[in-house]
């Protein structure tokens, strides 16, 4: 390891910029990390200029010709090593991913380190994909292009290029390593825009990979939380293609910006999961799963089902069991054992989801649990809060609130009703639907107009796509579907 790798990644110093490899004393200084659970300030982090940022896409862009020259093999064994450098500091890189996020112990080792060691796992074993389709011959009669004759061809994946990749707050580790790990064995060089409040872990992320010896230029990491720093890393004329994640509002002017140079998107935005409750539903699953909205990231995830769309016939019983659910959880210090809800990510975001939850009740929700601020000295705290009696017009079931809140929606006629109430939202990424007869479920899954559906299940198969319809985003990942996602098709065809 380097001296410099060294200096970005020991605890209690401020990291650097990671431009071309080397560590590069950011233009505007730094600013402070604050530790959502704590009020305290966990470390510095650097604010890169725009010229910064450029330079990045640019040292990117000078390593891309000769790193997607390597072979498959060299890629996956950078990205191994890379992997058993994340899990040899996995203690303390679940500490610092546990300060920067206020994630609670078991969330920040298991869904956010092990995770991103996962995923860097995971395709180091996807380079090594076979990248080459061979294609039926055309035959072709004699005519005015020429003799008759027989044309082979070949469907070959190859990098884009360079790619801007812009990550999300609330899992500072799965979510970049979701994104640098296909990129790079798929070829490309990255550029990696941390969110700002919770970076810290990229750089770590960045010094394994260093240390992992990815070469000068193909991984640089510019943070800031200036929001220029975010538009340069889009419309540099060094970057081919931006792999975002985060709200849809700053989506869509992303993919403003490249609309106009016409940079390839993947765009993972936000999402209002409708979980859809049938009348023969097995309650108490239902209940387990449509809670994990308070348990996992505090409500912070685009894919919790925040939405339950419940048939009449069992509506009160369901909020009569997801209150009683609701007051099993534990609220507080994220490092406590059996706290099960820690804070969110901000005071700002605390008032945001205070202020939905407001205007729930001025739109005639009942509040049947939370609705308070928890009495904790410190911290931005949210009690997980249950809407009840809530109708598809209101904004608390339309909008995305990003925070432990559940708006129920009851229904009184057929799974058509329950369809419909489901899919009349802008966002379209995952649903869920509970019933205790299976060909029902599947029925109702397949007229749901989203990426995903959970059948009887929060759970996720992490090999199938994932991704959004309608204002949930753009493009697929996960899996075989990431590196399909980050390369271009090319045709190579030749007489036979």
């Amino acid at each position: 390891m380097s001296s410099g790798t060294s200096d970005s990644s020991t605890a209690g110093r401020a990291p650097k910029l990671f431009v071309g490899g080397e560590w590069v004393e950011p233009d505007r200084g730094y600013y402070d990390v604050v530790d959502p659970a704590s009020e305290e300030v966990v470390g510095r982090a650097p604010e890169a200029s725009r010229q910064q940022v450029y330079d990045a896409a640019r040292a990117a862009r000078e390593a891309f010709g000769t790193w997607s020259r390597t072979t498959p093999e060299e890629r996956a064994a950078i990205l191994d090593r890379a992997a058993a450098l994340m899990q040899r500091d996995f203690v303390s890189n679940a500490e610092l991913a546990q300060a920067e996020s206020g994630a609670t112990t078991g969330t920040a080792r298991g869904m956010q380190v092990a995770v991103g060691v996962a995923r860097f796992k995971r395709y180091a074993k996807g380079a090594l994909e076979p990248v080459e389709q061979g294609l039926p011959p055309q035959i072709s009669e004699a005519g005015p292009m020429g003799k008759a004759g027989v044309t082979g061809a070949l469907a070959v994946r190859q990098p884009v290029g360079v790619v801007t990749c812009i990550t999300s707050y609330n899992n500072p580790w799965a979510n970049p390593a979701g994104k640098v790990a296909p990129a790079l064995a798929m070829g490309n060089t990255v550029v990696v825009k941390p969110a700002p409040q919770d970076p810290l872990s990229v750089y770590r992320m960045a010094a394994a990979l260093e240390e992992a010896g990815v070469p000068r230029g193909v991984v640089n990491v510019v943070s800031g939380a200036a929001v220029d720093v975010g538009e340069a890393a889009v419309d540099s004329p060094d970057v081919d293609m931006v792999s975002f994640t985060g709200s849809t509002g700053v989506g869509q002017r992303i993919g403003e910006v490249c609309g106009r140079s016409l940079k390839r998107q993947l765009m993972e935005l936000g999402g209002k999961g409708a979980a859809v409750v049938l009348g023969d539903a097995d309650l108490d699953s239902a209940v387990a799963g449509i809670g994990t909205t308070y348990a996992f990231y505090s409500g912070q995830i685009c894919t919790a089902p925040t939405r339950a769309i419940v048939h009449r016939s069992v509506y009160d019983e369901f909020v009569a069991k997801l209150t009683a659910y609701i007051g099993f959880m534990k609220v507080g210090d994220p490092r406590v054992q059996g706290t099960i809800v820690g804070p969110v990510i901000s005071g700002a975001h605390r008032e945001r989801v205070e202020s939905y939850v407001e205007l729930g009740k001025k739109e005639g929700a009942t509040v049947v649990a939370g609705g308070e601020r928890p009495d904790l000295e410190r911290g931005f705290y949210v009690a997980p809060t249950l809407l009840a009696d809530c109708t598809n017009d209101m904004r608390v079931v339309r909008e995305e609130i990003f925070g432990p809140v559940v708006a129920v929606v009851p229904f009184d006629g057929d799974e058509d009703e329950a369809v419909a109430l489901a899919n009349d939202s802008d966002y379209g990424l995952i649903d869920y639907v509970w019933s205790g007869d299976v060909a029902r479920a599947f029925r109702v899954a397949r007229q749901l107009r989203a990426g995903g559906v959970g059948v009887n299940t929060i759970g996720r198969n992490m090999e199938a796509p994932f991704g959004g319809f309608k204002k949930s985003g753009v493009g697929r990942d996960v899996g075989s579907y990431a590196l399909h996602a980050y390369s271009e098709l090319q045709s190579i065809v030749w007489p036979g």
